[in-house]
């Protein structure tokens, strides 16, 4: 494959310029880098990706992952990915020096996550939830499972996972009953079954950790019930041998996409034989695995920008190399003597792509946005900043998630259409991009689950104090915006937009403030989309106001042209997508409840 997968320029560019990374490197645990080594890491995951990754993409979804004989049979490339990437630190990077980490700031972490997953989508998950699993019980556990489980798995030698879905709870995790039953001996017997356990197996793996969510015999009902787990697929002696431990690897899903991304169905104690160590306290599983959770959904809302990018830079290609058509004449006609033209020269392709290119690209922002907030909420020794950015990524969270995850589909779906009869067929690659960032709205809660926790939980977050301070961030760069003429109309269209979110929420909130919580968030997949497109445009204006400050200044990085881009793609934005707020606010502020279940079937 020719084909370029990612525009690093423009990674580089938000990851430096836009989101100030040498910024973030004044905080006390990041003293230790500067920009040109972690410039020098980033070239690194490129060459490696390049060379390990990209390559093997389109064999990976031609040759899926399958079960046979208890074990998951996958491409002898995750080997490499978990081995090597071992190696170069990709798993330990965001850890801490004391565990074997490199302290690198997670927003370098997610850039270099998002090259892998621009390259090839189905294997950097086998990397990213061990990473995940490790950070859980280096946070939670005690000092011998540290000991135990985590070098190996920042290592690479040994996989993690986590385990939440069951087969009769599906999303409602109130309702798993895998159980723990305690023994004298310190550890607990674990009994049950799990379901969609991404990375849940593999032939490289000599040991897979599970973090399995399961409820200790006679604990609550409900999620104040639930307690979480270390429960390897082989247990690790004294003298370090390895004993099976009694988890069953009872199938592999095949999947419409990242096929190369095993999907398991695991059992656990089918021969009483299955071993589980507490992590913390018991009872607070689900408030532990939400660290996790967290950012595995920053995860996603990364790994579906990044498909997006990929998708984005073969249909700008085809698109540059494609003679079809001639373009209109001042008489409406067209002169059947004139050479073809390029695809690229025609108006409804520039469209497609400039969506493409305004959904990529404010999804990656986006998705950096929340691995900053992080990194300063983790790194501050300030109470007052610690919270407010603990609020503001709390308040994003549904968003990295989802919109990434939707609207990357959309792009994905356009770039398909951009390459016509082609874009169908198997001998190109869209196809494939466009089945394997389906998924993504599904993973990590389903984008009707994030949108519930949007609206039910981070807008009326300590009395939408978490709402008010992202008002405060966009309104910094609307006031930023009203300096440059040329960006004026954005900066008080956007206004006007903040002005509309409080009107919709003046009319939906009574609703939850009378009891009616049905009728609050009957349409919070709405003012999911709603508050996405706003937020997103907030990023392009951000990014246009540091683009015309570039082009103003005397040292660039990059060409005018470069920076002209970004703000052609920021007007895109506000004048093709930001007016859709208007229809959605009014079918939210519709009194119709047409979606509440009424004694009147209409399903009939």
């Amino acid at each position: 494959m020719a084909q370029r997968y990612i525009d690093l320029d423009t990674l580089k560019y938000l990851l430096y310029d836009v989101h100030d990374l040498k910024g973030l490197l004044s905080y006390e645990r990041f003293e230790d880098h500067d920009i040109a080594s972690l410039n020098l890491f980033l070239d690194s995951v490129k060459e490696f990706s390049d060379r390990e990754l990209f390559p093997y993409f389109r064999e990976m979804d031609e040759n899926p992952a399958y079960h046979k004989d208890g074990t998951v049979m996958v491409h002898k490339q995750v080997e490499v990915m978990m081995k090597k990437g071992g190696e170069m630190g990709l798993i330990a990077a965001p850890f801490d020096y004391e565990v074997g980490g490199l302290q690198i700031p997670l927003i370098v972490q997610t850039a270099s996550t998002y090259i892998q997953d621009a390259a090839n989508n189905h294997m950097p998950g086998y990397a990213g939830l061990t990473l995940g699993a490790a950070e859980l019980i280096v946070h939670f556990g005690n000092e011998e499972l540290n000991k135990a489980y985590v070098p190996k798995m920042l290592s690479g030698d040994w996989g993690g996972t986590m385990c939440l879905t069951e087969p009769q709870a599906g999303s409602s995790l109130s309702d798993i009953t895998t159980k723990a039953t305690p023994t004298e001996d310190g550890y607990y017997k674990i009994s049950g079954q799990k379901i969609f356990i991404s990375g849940g197996d593999n032939q490289f793996a000599e040991n897979i950790v599970h973090l399995v969510l399961a409820r200790i015999e006679g604990a609550p009902s409900g999620t104040k019930g639930i307690s979480l787990f270390v429960v390897p697929k082989n247990r690790p002696n004294e003298d370090g041998t390895l004993v099976k431990n009694d988890v069953m690897t009872v199938a592999d899903f095949q999947k419409m996409g990242q096929r190369g991304y095993c999907t398991t169905h695991l059992g656990f104690g089918d021969t009483d034989n299955c071993r589980g160590w507490l992590v913390g306290e018991p009872h607070s599983g689900l408030k532990y695995m939400f660290l996790m959770m967290n950012g595995a959904r920053i995860g996603v809302g990364r790994g579906a920008a990044a498909i997006a990018m990929a998708a984005y830079m073969a249909s700008l290609e085809y698109a540059n190399e494609r003679p079809q058509g001639r373009k209109l004449t001042s008489t409406g006609k067209k002169n059947p003597d004139e050479d073809q033209s390029l695809i690229i020269e025609h108006p409804d392709v520039r469209r497609m792509l400039l969506l493409q290119k305004s959904i990529v690209e404010g999804s990656l922002s986006l998705v950096l946005l929340a691995a900053k907030y992080y990194d300063i909420k983790q790194s501050t020794q300030d109470k007052g900043e610690k919270q407010k950015y603990d609020l503001l990524l709390e308040m994003i969270i549904p968003i990295v998630k989802t919109f990434p995850s939707e609207a990357g589909a959309e792009a994905v779906n356009n770039g398909l259409q951009v390459l016509g009869g082609y874009g169908y067929c198997s001998d190109f690659i869209l196809q494939q991009y466009y089945r394997d960032i389906r998924i993504s709205a599904i993973y990590e809660g389903t984008t009707g689950i994030q949108s519930q926790d949007l609206l039910g939980r981070k807008v009326p977050l300590e009395n939408g104090k978490a709402l008010a301070l992202l008002s405060e961030e966009i309104m910094k760069t609307i006031t930023a915006a009203l300096k440059h003429e040329e960006l004026a109309s954005q900066a008080s269209k956007l206004g006007d937009k903040l002005k509309l979110t409080q009107q919709v929420l003046g009319y939906l909130v009574p609703f939850a403030k009378k009891g009616d919580h049905e009728r609050y968030l009957a349409d919070a997949n709405l003012f999911m989309e709603f508050l996405s497109i706003i937020l997103v445009s907030w990023l392009w204006l951000d990014i246009a106001v540091n683009a015309k400050e570039r082009l103003g200044g005397k040292e660039t990085s990059y060409s005018k042209e470069f920076y002209e881009s970004k703000i052609h793609t920021m007007k895109f934005y506000f004048k093709y997508e930001l007016p859709k707020t208007m229809g959605l606010a009014e079918t939210l502020m519709d009194g119709d409840p047409l979606t509440i279940k009424t004694e009147t079937e209409v399903f009939i």
